[in-house]
């Protein structure tokens, strides 16, 4: 089987709704029934409604072990489907939102990641992340604790949330200090935002890898930059079709930005909610777009070398492949 890596995953929103669910019963943390559909997955209608569904369930994980119950269940589920390395995406605001502190927060995290790593080989860092509709305020709040507390796990600095809040360049601050401070970057743009987003990222934030960037493909002049620049994009196919982007696989433009010369990976999202895994978005890949296991592998190599981890630990994981 490929080894697969991932670089962009929500850890709160890999919690299942099994898992949602037991995480509110031992915490007794009220749980909206709307939250789920009559067949228990998760219940949602488009983009804006997703965001709400998903700040109700990160709302069950209150404590620092349900963080590290939440961070070992889903990289056991990776390990299962031969991913060597994923990168997650931490938000401290949904942690700060339910009284955790940012430490307890990343300890729970951490912690997940060792006993992962301890039981099934697969390497885990941390991304932490602020949340665009929250403000650029509670961003720069989220880069200044960051920044005052390292952590050898904690590898880069991103933003998620609502591309049509605010505009990138108030962000600038938050982003400067994790960059000053010697992070790597990433920011979710051209997802909802058109490629348009993508050029204001690229012009007011230090970005290194962009979080979905798909809208690229409208502008034939900055594809051909991401590809010359040699920016990275994290792609979730199964994610943009499942929140209405493109009607299919085959509507979606992974193989139109692969063969346009951008370096591409592959990546679940937030899992439960849209029906896919790492495993499933790599035979899916290999499915509609006719990939063979070396274009697998090479996408897998691109993941790494984009990776925010240390060049040591990207030179082991490649020699996994």
């Amino acid at each position: 089987m490929v080894k697969k890596a991932e670089l962009h995953v929500h850890l709160e929103g890999t919690a299942t709704p099994a898992l949602v669910r037991k995480m509110a019963a031992q915490n007794g943390a009220p749980l909206d029934p709307k939250t789920f559909k009559s067949d228990g997955e998760f219940a949602w209608t488009d983009f804006w409604d997703f965001l709400r569904c998903y700040d109700k369930a990160a709302a069950t994980i209150l404590t620092k072990d349900d963080y590290r119950l939440v961070t070992y269940d889903y990289l056991a589920r990776c390990a299962q489907e031969e991913a060597i390395y994923v990168e997650m995406f931490s938000s401290p605001d949904h942690a700060a939102d339910v009284g955790m502190s940012y430490v307890e927060h990343l300890g729970g995290i951490a912690a997940g990641i060792d006993d992962a790593k301890k039981e099934f080989g697969i390497v885990g860092r941390i991304i932490v992340t602020c949340v665009r509709h929250f403000g650029p305020e509670r961003a720069l709040n989220v880069a200044q604790q960051f920044v005052a507390t390292p952590h050898p796990y904690v590898v880069g600095f991103g933003m998620g949330g609502d591309e049509a809040q605010f505009h990138p360049k108030d962000f600038a601050p938050a982003f400067n200090l994790a960059s000053e401070a010697g992070y790597k970057t990433t920011n979710h743009a051209g997802e909802f935002g058109g490629p348009e987003s993508i050029r204001a990222s690229l012009e007011n934030l230090p970005v290194s890898r962009l979080g979905h960037g798909v809208r690229a493909i409208e502008d034939s002049a900055l594809m051909t930059e991401l590809a010359d620049r040699g920016i990275p994009l994290e792609l979730s196919p199964g994610s943009n079709i499942a929140t209405g982007l493109y009607k299919d696989r085959r509507a979606h433009p992974f193989k139109a930005l692969m063969e346009a010369g951008c370096i591409v990976t592959l990546n679940s999202d937030d899992p439960p909610y849209f029906a896919t895994s790492i495993g499933h978005e790599y035979d899916e890949a290999a499915r509609n777009y006719r990939l063979s296991d070396t274009d697998l592998e090479n996408i897998t190599r691109n993941a790494i070398r984009a990776a925010f981890c240390d060049d040591a630990l990207k030179e082991e994981l490649l020699a996994k492949i």
